[in-house]
C-alpha cells in the first residue's frame, strides 16, 4: 500500500495525542493515593510495642485504603536504623514508619542522625505513662520505701532500664537531681528486662504496664509509682510523680511518621484514615489492651506540637543532674 507524506503525518499525529492521552490517564490513575502498597516500617524487632501497633493499625487500615500495608521491621540503633530507611525513601507517601518516644529521644542527644524537620508525623496513636515496678514480693511496700533507700544509700538500688540516652534515662536523670540516685542497668531485649526484677538481676523496672501486663495480671509483679501529672485509673492507689513532687512524666508514645514533604493529598488521606481506625471498637479495645490512654490519638494537625513539646521536656531532663 502506497501511502502519502500527509498520511504518515496524519497517522504520527494520532499516535502522539493517543500517547499524551495514555500519560494524562496513567498520571490521573496515580494522582488517587494511594495506588499501591504503603510500607510501613518499624524500628524494632517483632513482637513489641511499636510491631503490634504497625500489624493492628495495618489489619484496620488496609480495607479502608484499598491497599496492602506491609510490616517491615528494621531494628537497630534505638529506632535509628529504621528511621534512616524511612528516610532514604522517595517523600511520596508510600514510606511510613512507627516513631516512639525513645527514637524521638535521640533528637535530644548530640549529633543526631535526623531533625524533627526531616519527618511529618501523620499522627500519635498511643500515648501510656511509664512506671516503677517491683517484684510482687519486694521488700519495697510503696514508693516512700523505694525513695527512702535510694536517698540514704545513693547508687545503690538497681533500676532495668532500656538503655542509655532513652527516655527512661532522662526521667532517672531527673530522679538523681532530687537526691534519687540509683544505678541504671540497660537491657536490650525487652524479655530480659522485664524479668530482671523477678531474678533479683534488678530491685526495680522502668516501664509501661502494657508491656509487662502479663506479669501483673499473674500477680509477679506491681508498680509503686507512675511518671505524671495525676493517677492512673487503672492504678488509682499507686501515687503520680507530680503528687510526690517530681515534675517529670514523659509518656511513651507510638505515632505513625512520614518524610517531609510527602504530598498534600497523601498526607490527607492517610490523617484520615488514622482518624477512622482509632474510632473503631477494635482499637479501643488495643488501646485497653495496651493499658494505654483512651484518648491516646491526636490527629496530624495537633502531633507536630506534641513532638515539639516532647522534645523540649527532653533536653531539658538530658542536662547532667
Amino acid at each position: 500500500m502506497n501511502l502519502s507524506r500527509r498520511h504518515f503525518l496524519y497517522a504520527g499525529g494520532t499516535i502522539a495525542v493517543a500517547g499524551s492521552s495514555l500519560c494524562r490517564a496513567a498520571l490521573a490513575a496515580d494522582d488517587k493515593f494511594p495506588a499501591r502498597p504503603i510500607e510501613m516500617i518499624v524500628p524494632w524487632g517483632p513482637g513489641g510495642g511499636a510491631d503490634q501497633l504497625a500489624r493492628q493499625v495495618g489489619k484496620l487500615a488496609e480495607p479502608m485504603f484499598g491497599q496492602g500495608i506491609p510490616v517491615v521491621n528494621v531494628p537497630g540503633g534505638t529506632g535509628g536504623t529504621g528511621m534512616a530507611k524511612l528516610l532514604a525513601a522517595p517523600a511520596d507517601g508510600y514510606s511510613a514508619a512507627i516513631y516512639i518516644a525513645d527514637a524521638h529521644a535521640l533528637l535530644a542527644g548530640t549529633n543526631p542522625r535526623w531533625k524533627l524537620s526531616d519527618i511529618a508525623p501523620a499522627a500519635v496513636m498511643i500515648q501510656a505513662p511509664s512506671f516503677i515496678f517491683v517484684a510482687q514480693d519486694s521488700r519495697f511496700k510503696t514508693w516512700a520505701d523505694f525513695e527512702k533507700e535510694a536517698k540514704a544509700n545513693p547508687n545503690k538500688l538497681k533500676v532495668a532500664t532500656l538503655g542509655f540516652g532513652s527516655v527512661d534515662d532522662f526521667s532517672l536523670n531527673y530522679l538523681a537531681g532530687k537526691g534519687v540516685s540509683v544505678i541504671q542497668v540497660p537491657f536490650s531485649k525487652p524479655s530480659e528486662r522485664y524479668i530482671s526484677i523477678l531474678g533479683g538481676h534488678a530491685d526495680a523496672l522502668y516501664e509501661q504496664a502494657g508491656d509487662v501486663r502479663s506479669f501483673i495480671d499473674g500477680k509477679q509483679m506491681r508498680p509503686i509509682m507512675v511518671f505524671g501529672k495525676e493517677r492512673f485509673p487503672d492504678f488509682k492507689d499507686v501515687p503520680c510523680s507530680y503528687e510526690l513532687g517530681y515534675q517529670v512524666a514523659l509518656p511513651q508514645f507510638r505515632a505513625v511518621v512520614l518524610r517531609a514533604g510527602t504530598p498534600t493529598a497523601a498526607m490527607s488521606q492517610i490523617d484520615s484514615v488514622l482518624g477512622k481506625v482509632a474510632a473503631t471498637e477494635e482499637y479501643k479495645k488495643f488501646l485497653g489492651d495496651q493499658i494505654a490512654d483512651p484518648k491516646s490519638y491526636l490527629p496530624a494537625s495537633q502531633s507536630m506540637a506534641f513532638l515539639e513539646q516532647q522534645l523540649k521536656e527532653m533536653k531539658a531532663l538530658a542536662k547532667p543532674a
